[in-house]
């Protein structure tokens, strides 16, 4: 694996179990001294079903930001004190393929994901998203647990 920039990167969605990880994440980060970084996918799911609909494309960009700003807004929140986040990845799509997508594309990332978000299929084990990304990572994943 090439080596990239390191950062630790949390994968948001609003949950309690992501606002866990996003805390746990920001305290590595203060103590390594590496920038952290939130990263929430804007489900493509909710995107389809707003084309199904006939939302407009600058409609659906806005709705997207909607959503983006209100997972990083609870994220902020939640590492308030630990470690001020240097970015914000707001994707687009599968949550599962475009978290691997961004690890692949970018190596040296460190990621912490919530062993459940808000996923419509509830297990006892991992989350799907969560066992999908463990499966598929190029790079080090902490699924944290509350």
């Amino acid at each position: 694996m090439a080596k990239g920039t390191p950062s630790i990167v949390v994968a948001c969605d609003g949950s309690d179990h992501s606002l866990h990880a996003a805390k746990m994440a920001a305290e590595l980060a203060k103590s390594a001294g590496q920038p952290l970084k939130l990263l929430a996918v804007f489900p493509g799911t909710k995107l389809e079903r707003l084309v199904v609909s006939g939302v407009w494309p600058s409609d659906i960009e806005e709705e997207a930001k909607s959503y983006g700003r209100k997972i990083f807004d609870a994220a902020r929140q939640a590492v308030s004190g630990a470690a001020d986040p240097v970015e914000e990845v707001l994707l687009k799509g599968d949550p599962a393929k475009e978290i691997i997508e961004y690890l692949e594309n970018n190596p040296g990332t460190h990621l912490f994901l919530g062993r459940r978000g808000h996923s419509l299929v509830r297990s006892l084990t991992l989350g799907s998203i969560s066992e999908k990304v463990v499966r598929h990572a190029t790079g080090p994943v902490t699924v944290v647990s509350e």
